[in-house]
């Protein structure tokens, strides 16, 4: 059976003390904050990476961590590149086969199935599609197939209340669809939820 013509894309970091989480170590300490990322990363791959309806890519942080032993044996693992977050982000929209491209990172423990399958129903009708977050960013942007490598991410201020309102402005006269809002894990206070949710093996 064919691949459905449908990418996934999770740009993620191989889970390493101080590579990742670093400002939710800060709070909570690294070692705390790597775990957590982890439980995040395996527990997202597992709710999505097998899913029929589109085809996973894990796009990792540097061409060295494509084959590390640590990435499950069926997803498809791409290096994201070393650059800016915007040009690594926008690099996953130009380089995989034809389709829609949804785009999402590993940090909002909230995302299912029924959000990717979501996006995809948007990107029917709408050339772009993006999950807003509640601290003005996103976890999620989306493509449609005809729009496949439109610039999106150019002066975006990342990592800021302005990253969705930059990004939306790079698109001005496009046609943007919208899923609901969540929460990513950055914080004490996202952190403490996140265990209080029950998510905490590793």
């Amino acid at each position: 059976m064919s691949k459905p013509a449908r990418h996934l894309v999770v740009m993620a970091k191989q889970p390493r003390l101080g590579r990742v989480k670093t400002r939710l170590g800060r709070e909570i300490g690294t070692i705390e904050a790597t775990r957590i990322y982890r439980v995040m990363l395996s527990g997202l791959l597992r709710r999505l990476g097998r899913d029929p309806r589109w085809q996973t890519w894990l796009a990792v942080d540097g061409v060295h961590e494509v084959h590390a032993p640590v990435w499950p044996a069926e997803i498809n693992v791409v290096n994201q590149d070393r650059s800016d977050l915007g040009e690594r982000m926008q690099r996953q929209f130009g380089a995989l086969p034809p389709g829609p491209v949804v785009l999402i990172g590993c940090d909002i423990p909230a995302i299912t199935p029924g959000d990717i399958a979501g996006a995809f129903r948007l990107l029917g009708n709408a050339e772009f599609c993006f999950g807003p977050a509640d601290d003005g960013g996103y976890w999620l942007a989306g493509q449609s197939a005809g729009r496949r490598g439109t610039p999106m991410f150019a002066n975006v201020r990342w990592s800021s209340e302005h990253a969705l309102e930059d990004t939306l402005a790079n698109l001005r006269g496009r046609s943007v669809a919208m899923l609901r809002q969540l929460a990513d894990v950055d914080d004490a206070a996202s952190y403490l939820h996140f265990i209080q949710s029950g998510y905490t093996s590793s």
